[in-house]
């Protein structure tokens, strides 16, 4: 009888905590959203600082040019930007293409053995003399202002800012990141309005330098971290959506999985190294971070343990329902993933295959961080 009361608990309990994850706090969030002040006003934009864009690139020769001249092109005093792109090991010609530049603002730095982002970053941080730090990714386009808000945003009270990332998807792919994407930035501005914001999105965001920590080299959500350290140290962490930002989303699932999974390893690092974000002492960032990250990235567990248990209670008829409910569930999704391109599925049903997807490659990158199956090295996102 104890058993049966205990796998009901584990049951009830995992079920309300995923419920609580996807749908009661996004709706909190929402109302605190629609309740939240305007922003601040932008600082004095009269004496605008130095800055340094930093570009850790590998094997983009299809974008690295388009990269550099988004880039030339900021309204930004010239005199105050440097641009430093860092190629890790590429085997391709984004340095001979990435030197083709002669303006001098440009400096690249060419490292010819492939170690990871992190330790460039490290690396082309401490080159770096600017007192601010601009970090993007060599696949984003920034609108011509987009360094001008972030920087004019940054004081005495802020440490760094996060950016509005815009994800275009292609019309013809299956992936369905974008719209996923467009709910996590209306989640990223009612979090930042209660001083709650998590991570700052990788192609747009900017911090002062003197609050960089140099990053574990296999570290792999580097842009979580480093905004994270700035955050739980009470320095000020804000979502600036005027500082705008595009990235062409992957066009297939397949792909997306791949790179949910390189996600979801560096998503298990930062919750098994890094205990202080959940006990940072900001009560806002600790709510913030339990309900929308480390329950997101239980949520395969929880699924499991839900399948799990009402299996050992499908005596009961509720159970069994529940536990054939799944079951109808995970055997639709499957089909659906291999019917994915010859049948046109309506939105509904393609943002449910994502949330399969999503969580799947949560529960493989789970077992390889488990047995150390990874590295901090990079494996590039093929994109329309």
């Amino acid at each position: 009888m104890l058993i049966i009361v205990a796998l009901e608990a584990l049951f009830w309990g995992a079920l309300t905590l995923f419920i609580y994850a996807y749908f009661v706090y996004p709706l909190l969030m929402a109302g605190i959203a629609g309740r939240a002040k305007a922003a601040p006003a932008a600082a004095n934009q009269n004496r605008l600082p130095s800055v340094a864009v930093l570009v850790a690139a590998f094997n983009e020769e299809k974008c690295i040019a388009a990269r550099i001249e988004n880039l030339l092109q900021q309204d930004y005093p010239c005199e105050q930007l440097q641009i430093t792109v860092g190629s890790d090991g590429s085997a391709d010609h984004t340095v001979e293409i990435a030197r083709e530049f002669s303006d001098a603002r440009i400096t690249v730095h060419e490292f010819r053995v492939n170690r990871g982002k992190a330790s460039v970053l490290n690396d082309l941080v401490a080159h770096a003399s600017a007192d601010i730090l601009v970090f993007t990714d060599a696949n984003t386009v920034f609108e011509r202002d987009t360094v001008r808000q972030l920087v004019t945003a940054l004081d005495e009270q802020t440490g760094a800012v996060c950016g509005e990332l815009i994800l275009e998807a292609h019309r013809s792919g299956s992936n369905q990141d974008h719209r996923y994407w467009n709910f996590e930035r209306r989640l990223k501005a009612a979090e930042s309005s209660i001083g709650g914001l998590l991570g700052a999105n990788g192609g747009v965001y900017a911090i002062h330098k003197k609050y960089y920590k140099p990053l574990r080299q296999d570290t792999i959500c580097d842009d979580f971290v480093i905004a994270m350290n700035i955050a739980v140290e009470g320095r000020g962490l804000r979502y600036i959506p005027a500082a705008v930002a595009f990235e062409d989303a992957p066009t297939d699932v397949i792909t997306e999985f791949h790179r949910r999974v390189r996600i979801g390893i560096g998503n298990y690092q930062t919750l098994f190294r890094h205990p202080q974000y959940l006990l940072s002492g900001s009560r806002a960032l600790s709510f913030t971070y339990f309900s929308h990250k480390v329950l997101r990235w239980l949520t395969p567990h929880l699924l499991i343990l839900m399948l799990a248990t009402s299996l050992f209670l499908s005596d009961d008829q509720i159970y069994r329902a529940a536990f054939q409910l799944q079951l109808v569930g995970y055997g639709a999704g499957i089909a659906v993933f291999y019917l994915r391109n010859r049948i046109a599925w309506p939105n509904s049903i393609r943002a449910a295959l994502f949330f399969a997807v999503l969580n799947f490659a949560f529960l493989v990158a789970f077992m390889r961080f488990v047995a150390a199956d990874h590295s901090g090295s990079w494996r590039r996102t093929e994109r329309a």
